[in-house]
């Protein structure tokens, strides 16, 4: 069996953007809040599942890679506006959800605030690359 050595190139893209100002520990928390929901509403970004040499099977995971970048608050907001005016898919995490402890309380904490009065720590995108990456104009990758 060969394996086939040509570079994948993809045609959209998934991108995380972290304000911040965030702890490491709400970075890694808020990144794997984020791609869920890509994954659960965008099923094309799934690949196959995994196994490894002894037949152990393993779940699948996106096809392709996840950047992540971060970004001032002003970043943000600029790129959630943009996200929007494009009609990405996108997923929000805000500040608010460092405070609850479940499903429900996020939704609710969310559903709260007016979307130009959230809190906006986090935003997850995928689409067409150029379209996000004029989303994420202004943001950097994370170090």
């Amino acid at each position: 069996m060969t394996i086939d050595s040509t570079p994948v190139r993809f045609d959209t893209k998934i991108a995380v953007l972290l304000r911040e100002d965030l702890a490491p520990w709400q970075r890694l928390n808020v990144t794997a809040f984020l791609v869920s929901g890509l994954g659960s509403e965008i099923p094309e970004v799934i690949g196959e599942p995994y196994a490894d040499a002894d037949s152990t099977p393993y779940l699948p995971m996106f096809r392709q890679p996840v950047l992540v970048f971060e970004g001032a608050k002003e970043t943000m907001l600029a790129a959630h506006g943009r996200a929007l005016s494009r009609a990405l898919p996108r997923a929000v995490f805000t500040s608010d959800l460092f405070t609850t402890g479940n499903d429900r309380d996020n939704r609710a904490a969310v559903l709260a605030v007016p979307r130009d009065q959230l809190d906006l720590v986090g935003l997850a995108v995928h689409g067409p690359r150029n379209a996000v990456d004029k989303v994420l104009r202004g943001a950097r990758m994370h170090p």
